[in-house]
């Protein structure tokens, strides 16, 4: 899509599985072509939802959370109306608020950039230290330090139990969260 645009793409990128990758460079080495591919990335996405696996425990820990008082806010790297889409399927819709997508054509500031993180806990109407982020990501857990969050790495693949040493605590199944 972005060489359609007349951009010269380096092969390392368009062989690049992960989007949000190419979303990053496009945003630091093609500039104009940055909002197209967003919304090409905004769309697949939304589409990607009727295919996407709930992650197991997930729903339980939300509802969960949501039973007891506990905010939860969802803070993604993704679009906030895949977001959005994905949770209405699950019906998860009224147990989460905010939900703080990527920064539209702005891939600087996604996470690792604390940026989102801060407008979540703004929006609970809480420091970032009230806070803990579970994420299954080496920026997840990069954006709660610098946000000055607690953070729990989910794992799971099994590199990632010793690849999240900078968490707080690592966990391998959802479930844990439900047990503490």
């Amino acid at each position: 899509m972005v060489r359609s645009l007349g951009i010269t793409v380096p092969d390392s990128v368009a062989s690049e599985r992960d989007p949000l990758e190419v979303l990053r460079w496009s945003g630091s080495h093609a500039p104009t072509a940055v909002k197209q591919v967003d919304d090409a990335l905004c769309a697949a996405e939304l589409r990607a939802v009727e295919l996407a696996a709930p992650t197991p425990y997930g729903h339980e820990v939300i509802v969960a959370a949501h039973r007891t008082g506990v905010q939860v806010a969802v803070v993604s790297n993704n679009s906030a109306a895949a977001v959005a889409a994905y949770l209405a399927m699950q019906q998860l819709s009224e147990c989460v608020t905010p939900i703080v997508g990527r920064p539209y054509a702005d891939p600087a500031a996604m996470k690792p950039h604390p940026g989102p993180i801060l407008v979540a806990a703004r929006s609970l109407g809480v420091t970032p230290r009230e806070c803990v982020l579970v994420g299954d990501s080496l920026t997840d857990i990069e954006s709660a330090r610098a946000a000055g969050a607690r953070v729990i790495g989910y794992a799971n693949r099994p590199w990632k139990v010793t690849a999240f040493v900078a968490a707080d605590a690592v966990i391998t199944s959802m479930q844990d969260v439900l047990l503490t």
